[in-house]
């Protein structure tokens, strides 16, 4: 069987995602090839439509689609409804089913390194209110921890995102600054925004000086693969986690429910990491 796979959105022209899933191809011994399918927004009736012509597999979704896709689902997966978002299309006889996988890879790339890091006494703090911080929240509200708070300049924002909780998981949202102050009481310090992404590198969206050295500091953004927050955390003592494992192990879900292979792509961050560092 030849897998055709793929994603769509605009502008992907850079996209890792067709290397990445190269690696997973060869990984599961599988036939098969990843493209891009970009056009604006007017041309996006016209791509899905050639999707479907051709049989596609299965596909990734990013901006500005993540949303819009739902309208062109046959189904949609309980938790991709929940966030209003959907990253990942499978073809399942011929039917289109939508899921989103941000929030579990997220997981999957943190419990790799950290494996003991989330528990039932864990506490979290998220940095920021967009729409990668939806499945993260979510995500980790199944993991089970003690206390997600999130910190945003918007709090109203911030506060959207309490409908989602699962469980008895305590959640508070306060400005930056009284994250700040309180930093020390956090085992998992998650960065979910643009703030450092090249080219501006030197900014970071809070001040570490409070840091439990004991704690995760993890950053979403993968460019530059060591951010200013990630630096600035590693110098204070703290533990760190990149990026780029987020968008690896996202990916890996994505496979796996397009193949049905669940593959150990732990050896791949390293060899993704050299990818963008050009080497």
């Amino acid at each position: 069987m030849l897998y055709k796979l793929g994603l769509i959105g605009h502008p992907i022209s850079h996209s890792l995602s067709p290397w990445i899933h190269q690696q997973f191809l060869d990984l599961a011994e599988l036939d098969g090839e990843y493209k891009l399918y970009e056009g604006e927004h007017e041309a996006l009736p016209g791509v899905l439509k050639h999707l479907k012509e051709i049989g596609i597999d299965g596909f990734n979704v990013t901006v500005p689609y993540k949303q819009i896709i739902v309208d062109y689902l046959d189904e949609i997966d309980k938790d991709a409804e929940i966030l209003r978002a959907v990253n990942t299309v499978v073809n399942i006889d011929g039917k289109w089913k939508g899921y989103s996988t941000d929030g579990e890879g997220y997981v999957r790339s943190l419990k790799e390194p950290y494996p003991n890091l989330l528990n039932h006494e864990t506490t979290v703090l998220l940095l920021g209110a967009g729409g990668a911080t939806r499945g993260i929240y979510r995500a980790l509200m199944g993991q089970g921890v003690a206390t997600i708070d999130i910190a945003n300049r918007s709090q109203d924002k911030a506060k959207d995102l309490l409908s989602l909780r699962l469980g008895d998981v305590n959640s508070n949202v306060l400005s930056y600054q009284e994250a700040e102050q309180q930093l020390a009481k956090y085992d998992l310090i998650v960065q979910t925004t643009s703030v450092g992404m090249k080219p501006n590198v030197e900014d970071q969206v809070i001040q570490l000086d409070h840091i439990n050295k004991d704690a995760v500091v993890s950053d979403i953004v993968y460019q530059p693969i060591t951010t200013q927050l990630l630096h600035d955390a590693s110098e204070r003592g703290a533990n760190i986690h990149h990026g780029h494992a987020m968008l690896l192990y996202q990916g890996q879900l994505a496979f796996e429910k397009w193949t049905g292979k669940n593959l150990d792509v732990a050896h791949l961050v390293d060899k993704l990491e050299n990818k963008l560092r050009g080497e």
